[in-house]
C-alpha cells in the first residue's frame, strides 16, 4: 500500500518525486537559499535537480550499494544537505543525519551500530571528529566535507565525478528499483538515558505525513527561513512540505543571526521550538526595562490586552479595539522584527505555556501547536488557523490519516501510514513499542477536547507518585513555572516523595535588570552571587507561590533550588532537541536534592 498523489501526471511514491514534480510545476523557482561569505545563493528547482542527479551518479561511481548507509552532518541548516538527501534517496541508499552537538560516545555508537559507509560533514571541526571516529566504524570507507577542507575529499569532488560519469542508464535503473515501502533514513533519538534509538522510517512514511501536513499550514506562504536542526525530522518534513508547495526556503546562518535573517527574507512561516519563544519573549520584556516610564506603562497594558485573548472566540467590541490599539502601538514592533510577513509559526517538541500563545496570537504572530514525534514521521495532530480547529494549549485535530485511541491509563496510541517501520537493529524494542493491535505507545498522556481537540498533559515516564500516592505531572508544571520572567527553566522531582520540590535556573539577563532598577547591593557579574541572594529567592518565591495558586495542593512547589549553571546542549543536561535530561540533572544535584527533603 502507498500514498498517490496526482499532479502533472507525476505519482508521489518516492521522496525523490517531489523535486521532480516541482521540476514540472516551476522550473524557475528558487527552492533552496544559502548564504556564503554575507551573500544569498540560490539553486532553483532546475539546477537543484541537476546537481542532485550528478551526485547520485558520483555515489554510483565510488561504489554506493542500494541498502548502505550514509550520515549527514551540518553546524547550519544549508543547501549541500538536501542536495546529498536527495541523492542518496534516488540511489537506494539510507540516510542516517546525525546531531553535530552530540557527545563522542553517542556518535560512535551510532556510526558502528548503522554501519556507516560514507560520511557527509559540513565544515573542518566536524571532519576531524569523524575522523576519529572513522578509527573504530570499520565500515566507514571515506568522508566527504561540504566547506573546502586541507586534505579532505568534498561534495565539490564528487560533483565533478557526476560530470564526467555515464552513469546515467544505471542511475535510472536503480530509481525503478526504490519503492515506496523501502527504508529511506534511519533517525537516531537522542533519548534522556541509555544507548540513542534508531527510528527506521520509508518513504511512504514520510510522504504520508507530508501530504497530510501541507493542509495544516496557512494559505499564501511562498518564503520560509529555516534554522531548526534539519537532522530533527520535525524540520526536515517541513523541508518536503515546502517542496511540494514550491515554496523558497532560506536558511538562517545561525540561531544569533535569526532576527537579521528574518528581517532580510521577510518570510511567511517559519517552524519553531517553545524554548525559541519563550528565549524570544524574555529578551523584548528585557528590552522593555529600558523603556522610558510612559513607554512602559503602555507596553504592560498590552501585555494585559494579550494575556485575555481567546483566539477564534467571540470578544466584546471594547476589548478589540483595545487589542487594535496595542498591536499599533506595541505589536507591530514584534512583528517588524520577524521581518513583518509571518503568517504562522509551526511549534512543536514540547508544549507551550497557554499565555505565550495568547500572548503571540494577540501580537498578529499566529501560532500551530502540533503534536507528534520521529516516530510518527513526525505529525500526529496539528492546529489549524480557524475556528473550530484551534482551541490554546491543545496541538488541533488528529492528521486524517490516521487513527488514534487512549489506554486505560491515558497513553496516546496511534496507527497510519506515517508510523515507523521499527527500531534498527532493535526487534525486542520494536515489539514493546506496538500495542497488540499495531498501534504505536507514545509515551504521552492526553485526551480529546469537547471540539475534538488533542490536549496533552504528559510525558507517562516522567509522571510520577509521591509517597502520599498522588501523581504529579511536571511537563505541565514546568510550563506555568517557566511563564514567570525570573525563571528561564525548571525541572520538577519528587517520585516517592513527600511533596514536590523544583531545582530552577533564574532568568539571568532579566533579574540583573530587575537588581539594578531596585538598587540591591548584589554582584550581577556573579551568578552564584544571584542564586544566592535573599532578595533573588524571595522574589522567585513570590512567583512560585503565584503559580501553586493554579496547582492542586499536591502539586504544589514546596521548596526549591535556584542553581546557577546554563543547562544546554553542550553541558549535556538537555537533549538536541532541548529535552531536559532528568537523570543527569538529578545526579548533579544530588546534594541540594538531598537538603531539600532533609536529609543532608
Amino acid at each position: 500500500m502507498y500514498i498517490i498523489i496526482r499532479n502533472m501526471n507525476l505519482e508521489i511514491r518516492r521522496l525523490f518525486d517531489f523535486p521532480y514534480n516541482q521540476l514540472k510545476k516551476n522550473p524557475d523557482i528558487k527552492v533552496f537559499n544559502t548564504k556564503y561569505d554575507g551573500k544569498w545563493v540560490s539553486e532553483t528547482i532546475t539546477t537543484f535537480v541537476e546537481k542532485f542527479n550528478l551526485l547520485s551518479k558520483a555515489l554510483l561511481e565510488i561504489g554506493v550499494q542500494k541498502g548502505d548507509k550514509i550520515s549527514i552532518t551540518t553546524d547550519r541548516n544549508r543547501t549541500e544537505w538536501h542536495l546529498m538527501d536527495y541523492a542518496i534517496q534516488q540511489v537506494g541508499a539510507v540516510s542516517v543525519p546525525i546531531y553535530p552537538t552530540i557527545s563522542d560516545a553517542d556518535l560512535r555508537y551510532i556510526c558502528k551500530q548503522s554501519e556507516i559507509k560514507y560520511s557527509f560533514v559540513s565544515n573542518e571541526e566536524l571532519y576531524k571528529t569523524m575522523l576519529e571516529v572513522k578509527e573504530t566504524t570499520p565500515t566507514l570507507q571515506e568522508i566527504y566535507t561540504f566547506d573546502t577542507v586541507s586534505n579532505a575529499k568534498s561534495i565539490h569532488d564528487l560533483l565533478e565525478i557526476g560530470q564526467k560519469s555515464t552513469k546515467e542508464a544505471a542511475l535510472e535503473a536503480v530509481k525503478a528499483t526504490v519503492q515506496n515501502g523501502d527504508l529511506a533514513t534511519i533517525i537516531y533519538t537522542s533519548g534522556t538515558t541509555g544507548n540513542p534509538k534508531g527510528v527506521m522510517l520509508s518513504h511512504q512514511n514520510l510522504i504520508s505525513n507530508s501530504l497530510e501536513a501541507v493542509n495544516f499550514v496557512p494559505e499564501g506562504y511562498r518564503v520560509t527561513l529555516s534554522f531548526l536542526p534539519i537532522c530533527h525530522v520535525f524540520e526536515r518534513m517541513a523541508t518536503y512540505c515546502y517542496m511540494h508547495d514550491g515554496v523558497e526556503t532560506y536558511f538562517a546562518e545561525s540561531i544569533d543571526k535569526l532576527a537579521e535573517n528574518a528581517k532580510e527574507v521577510q518570510p511567511h512561516l517559519m517552524t519553531v521550538v517553545p524554548r525559541l519563544l519563550e528565549k524570544i519573549y524574555d529578551k523584548i520584556i528585557v528590552k522593555a526595562q529600558e523603556l522610558s516610564l510612559p513607554k512602559r506603562i503602555i507596553f504592560k497594558w498590552a501585555l494585559r490586552v494579550a494575556n485575555k485573548y481567546e483566539p477564534y472566540t467571540e470578544q466584546n467590541s471594547f476589548y478589540l479595539w483595545r487589542l487594535k490599539v496595542a498591536r499599533k502601538l506595541v505589536f507591530s514592533k514584534w512583528q517588524e522584527a520577524l521581518g513583518g510577513r509571518i503568517k504562522g509559526l509551526i511549534c512543536g517538541s514540547a508544549p507551550m505555556a497557554p499565555n505565550l500563545i495568547r500572548i503571540f496570537m494577540a501580537a498578529g504572530l499566529p501560532i500551530l501547536e502540533g503534536y507528534g514525534m520521529t516516530e510518527a514521521s513526525p505529525i500526529i495532530a496539528g492546529a489549524k488557523l480557524e475556528k473550530g480547529a484551534y482551541e490554546v494549549g491543545t496541538c488541533g485535530r488528529i492528521m486524517p490519516n490516521m487513527e488514534v485511541k487512549f489506554a486505560e491509563d491515558g497513553e496516546i496510541l496511534a496507527k497510519g501510514d506515517n508510523i515507523m517501520m521499527g527500531y534498527y537493529k532493535e526487534p525486542q524494542l520494536t515489539e514493546e513499542a506496538f500495542d497488540s493491535e499495531g498501534f504505536f505507545k507514545t509515551g504521552d498522556i492526553g485526551n480529546l477536547t469537547s471540539l475534538g481537540l488533542l490536549k496533552i498533559t504528559d510525558r507517562k515516564k516522567e509522571i510520577f507518585k509521591t509517597s502520599g500516592g498522588k501523581y504529579v505531572a511536571p511537563q505541565m508544571i514546568e510550563s506555568l513555572m517557566k511563564t514567570s520572567q525570573f525563571i528561564e527553566q525548571a525541572m520538577v522531582v519528587g517520585a516517592g516523595e513527600k511533596m514536590p520540590c523544583a531545582f530552577i535556573l533564574p532568568e539571568f539577563e532579566y533579574i540583573k535588570k530587575w537588581i539594578t532598577h531596585k538598587g540591591l547591593n548584589i554582584d550581577i557579574t556573579s551568578k552564584k552571587a544571584i542564586v544566592g541572594s535573599k532578595e533573588v529567592i524571595e522574589r522567585i518565591q513570590r512567583a512560585i507561590d503565584e503559580i501553586n495558586l493554579e496547582l492542586g495542593n499536591w502539586e504544589q512547589i514546596k521548596k526549591f533550588v535556584l542553581v546557577p549553571d546554563d543547562w544546554t546542549i553542550e553541558s549535556g543536561l538537555v537533549t538536541p532537541t532541548l529535552k531536559l535530561r532528568r537523570k543527569l540533572i538529578l545526579e548533579k544535584y544530588r546534594p541540594q536534592y538531598e537538603k531539600m527533603y532533609g536529609r543532608a
